[in-house]
């Protein structure tokens, strides 16, 4: 099905199961501990080796020797594979990062060695036993002293004359703000089963991309990628940090073939931080001018960055093109090389820092011209994409979204002066920030089978992150076959299924199910070429099918199976396809310890049709919950002489838990845009995260009068500057 113009009606505007709050299908496995995840797949394989991975003990330099003798003595070890013995082996596509082998060192606890053997605790205490010398090299790990010769990354984007207009404004802002490298901190860390059958390879993995990592591992390992297969039906949490193929699975899939037998290796929490992927830290100078009534007349966002060398940055100018109208403009981004960790998508990567900064701006503009905060953003609401005039919006209610939350949060009742609202010993604060995330479209494919009795089996590779893909699957194909979601059955996670466009991006709920969408209007069809009817003027209602006047069941088609694929036409290329969201948040401050409670939440979303309003008001209270720890304590800590992240646990590096989470509610629009996609639906779990960070730190200023730019605002940053308490 080619997607190449917008969609018009179709049998998903029925909304019978599409677009209804079913509870999660998955969620009575999960809650069970019945949804195998990778490394509890103890039936998949028999005879399983255990892996125990060794990190690097430097950040730079190269291994000189490594000692194996006393680790292969060790009890119950079966074999060990070291880095200097092995190829190097890059993560492949999209990706050129080294995953094993060589000498060299470019991260601290890059991946070493893996020793194997028949029991977890006998793998690692061997691995205690490998002895390596190295020979260190000075590195680059401050971003803040390697800023000033950070090149360009890319053309930067003009438009008018931001130099001219900015000096000309009668009112400026020009600020600078800091956020910090971030960990994805999931649950569930990078684990695999690797096992080889002659020269059959199969690999039962945690990863958001099946169909991405099966090319990357036969790039690496130089196999024929029929002859690999990937399966991930259950992933505890990736927020992009499971988007390629890592460590693990290399070190699983080198292991078994050289100990003979099946070997499951995670990764221990340091290495998930500090040898995988992380959010980088950024450096973000914004400018805005404008007139004295709040029009913005130039605006400039310039954000620096850094990554291993031959990456890009976390580039945290990507919603300034799209979100307030201003002729005059500057966009620029500049990317260092640092040797930590390599940076990579991480939740909504670029706009979730982005907006930290930009919404921040536009709080401190607002206070310069003396409106309302809420008013300024409207009044700054372009009819164009502003960056690139001749491009439209395909669909857009960011106004609506800042007034009817602004009406719903009682917005009304904040104090314009910062400081001025007490309950006892707590200052109150509100604060409010737009939202925008791109949505953008992506192939996906799916099989669907009518089974004899009238069982309809979705097959198709996306996996569910924890984002109710089962769920949303089985709606979509419910509506489009007429069936009774109880009747629908999904499988998902493999690489022996079509390949859908797997999560990331935002674009895994849209993409996916319109994937499904096209292969139930091919199964259609050919119900109704085998009993004779025009299936597209058909309908397929409970169970049965009425043609003209002529009546089935479904069962009567017996057992018929059909595949289809959903691709987008270059049509889109004339809209932002975008979401929106206006993000309020009230906190309060204790006047005497500084102590900063988040109180209350609210986002109203823009994202086109909402799929399931259930799956989706989790995907976003969980992105609000990261928000909360992106604005008030994550933080990856480097220590700047030895470049690692010294708070590589859970222990040290804080993420919000249930204490600090209060009321939050989520309001959808529930608009459709039918130049999104055939279901008329856009991606929404990274929205959440785009805005209410900055929210919480315009509350924050609200609240006490302190305006802090360098995240996250912990207390060592304003406690002497509170106010007096009453």
């Amino acid at each position: 099905m080619k997607f190449d113009a917008p969609a018009g009606s179709n049998v998903i505007d029925e909304a019978k199961v599409v677009g209804k709050p079913n509870t999660r299908i998955d969620g009575p496995l999960k809650v069970s501990g019945k949804a195998p995840y990778a490394y509890e797949r103890h039936d998949v394989a028999a005879n399983q080796a255990y892996g125990w991975v060794v990190g690097a003990g430097i950040a730079k330099g190269r291994i000189v020797s490594m000692d194996i003798d006393d680790a292969l003595a060790a009890p119950g070890v079966l074999g060990i594979v070291t880095a200097p013995e092995t190829e190097p082996v890059a993560k492949g596509v999209g990706n050129n990062v080294s995953a094993f082998g060589g000498s060299e060192i470019s991260r601290y606890h890059q991946a070493i060695a893996c020793v194997v053997a028949e029991t977890l605790e006998q793998a690692r205490a061997a691995a205690q036993l490998v002895r390596t010398r190295y020979e260190s090299a000075d590195g680059r790990y401050d971003l803040e002293a390697s800023r000033e010769n950070a090149p360009l990354s890319g053309d930067p984007q003009t438009s008018g004359d931001f130099d001219g207009a900015f000096a000309a404004a009668p009112v400026q802002v020009d600020s600078t703000y800091s956020t910090p490298g971030e960990s994805h901190a999931m649950m569930e860390p990078h684990a695999t089963i690797a096992a080889w059958e002659g020269g059959k390879l199969t690999v039962w993995t945690s990863n958001q991309m099946v169909n991405w990592s099966r090319q990357s591992l036969a790039k690496m390992l130089g196999m024929d990628i029929a002859d690999i297969r990937l399966d991930s039906p259950y992933v505890g949490g990736g927020f992009g940090g499971k988007l390629f193929i890592g460590a693990d699975a290399v070190l699983a899939v080198l292991a078994a073939r050289k100990v003979g037998r099946p070997v499951k290796v995670a990764l221990q929490r340091p290495l998930v931080t500090n040898n995988t992927t992380h959010r980088q830290g950024t450096i973000q100078r914004i400018r805005l001018g404008a007139q004295a009534d709040g029009r913005i007349t130039a605006i400039a966002h310039e954000n620096w960055s850094y990554n291993v060398a031959g990456a890009t940055g976390e580039e945290a100018t990507a919603q300034t093109p799209q979100l307030y109208a201003g002729a005059n403009r500057l966009v620029a981004e500049y990317c260092t090389v640092l040797d930590l960790p390599e940076g990579n998508a991480m939740r909504a990567p670029g706009e979730a820092p982005g907006h930290l900064a930009l919404e921040v701006a536009m709080d401190e503009l607002a206070e310069a011209v003396g409106i309302d905060p809420v008013e300024l953003r409207i009044l700054n609401e372009p009819d164009t994409m502003p960056g690139d005039p001749e491009k439209k919006f395909s669909d857009r209610n960011l106004v609506r979204c800042l007034r009817e939350g602004a009406e719903r949060f009682g917005w009304s009742a904040r104090s314009t002066t910062p400081a001025a609202r007490r309950e006892g010993r707590w200052l109150i604060g509100m604060g409010v920030a737009a939202g925008y995330r791109g949505s953008p479209g992506m192939a996906s494919a799916a099989r669907v089978r009518l089974e004899t009795g009238g069982r309809v089996v979705v097959e198709t590779d996306m996996t569910d992150i924890g984002t109710g893909s089962y769920t949303i699957i089985a709606q979509t194909a419910a509506e489009t076959m007429g069936v009774p979601i109880e009747a629908v059955t999904v499988r998902l996670g493999d690489s022996n299924f079509p390949a859908s466009a797997g999560s990331g991006g935002q674009w895994g709920a849209a993409c996916s199910t319109s994937g499904v969408y096209a292969a139930c209007v091919e199964l259609r069809r050919k119900i109704g070429e085998k009993l004779g009817f025009d299936a597209d003027s058909a309908d397929f209602v409970d169970g049965q099918i009425r043609a003209g006047n002529r009546r089935f069941d479904l069962a009567d088609a017996g057992s018929l199976a059909a595949e289809g694929e959903v691709s987008f036409g270059e049509f889109r290329n004339g809209y932002d396809v975008g979401t929106y969201a206006g993000h309020f948040c009230e906190i309060a401050v204790d006047a005497y310890t500084g102590e900063t409670r988040v109180r209350r939440m609210l986002s109203v979303c823009d994202a086109g049709r909402i799929l399931n309003p259930i799956t989706a008001r989790s995907q976003v209270i969980g992105a609000m919950v990261m928000s909360v720890g992106m604005a008030l304590m994550e933080e990856l800590a480097v220590d700047k002489r030895f470049g690692l992240f010294v708070n590589h646990d859970l222990a040290g590096y804080e993420v919000p838990v249930h204490a600090d989470i209060p009321q939050q509610d989520v309001v959808f629009l529930d608009t459709l845009d039918n130049v999104a996609s055939p279901m008329k639906a856009k991606g929404v779990g990274e929205l959440g995260i785009c805005g209410p960070g900055a929210a919480i730190a315009n509350a924050f200023y609200n609240a006490t009068g302190i305006r802090v730019r360098e995240y996250p605002i912990t207390l060592d940053k304003y406690l002497t500057d509170l106010p007096t308490p009453a």
